[in-house]
């Protein structure tokens, strides 16, 4: 497993800490780590504050630039169709996700936003990356809320 991905999960282990869906997400350029995030909807009272959103808007804001051109996002779960809208727009190079979400997955399941015509621009995907951890750590917190 990358060790990208890895700093993904411990992200998302930070944030089933603080009782929110165990999702990590982080951008990288040129092998460095421009930006990490895990989600903060509970936190910030805040539906869009997905993992993938918030190091979106961190990465941009630490290069200055809105298109995150040469970037690569490296995320435990498979997008939303929020989420894929926002990695088209920002421009992101390549995609890699660990867990694929049936239910609320937009890459490969349902929607599949970067197929759309209404997507202009799909990154490179790459899925399975640190998927079983990943899937583990989400059926895991799940598993204790029920």
């Amino acid at each position: 497993m990358s060790g990208f991905m890895d700093r993904a999960i411990e992200e998302a282990r930070s944030a089933a800490a603080r009782g929110e869906v165990p999702v990590g997400a982080v951008i990288v350029r040129d092998g460095a780590v421009l930006a990490a995030a895990g989600n903060r909807t509970l936190e910030l009272c805040d539906p869009t504050a997905h993992a993938e959103i918030l190091a979106i808007r961190a990465a941009a804001t630490a290069i200055g630039s809105e298109r995150l051109v040469g970037c690569d996002l490296y995320v435990s779960l498979e997008p939303c169709a929020m989420c894929a809208g926002a990695i088209s727009f920002a421009r992101l190079r390549r995609l890699y996700y660990g867990a694929g979400d049936v239910k609320g997955g937009a890459v490969e399941h349902n929607v599949r936003f970067f197929a759309s015509p209404a997507c202009h621009h799909a990154p490179e995907v790459y899925s399975g990356i640190g998927e079983s951890e990943a899937g583990q750590l989400l059926r895991n917190f799940f598993a204790d809320r029920r």
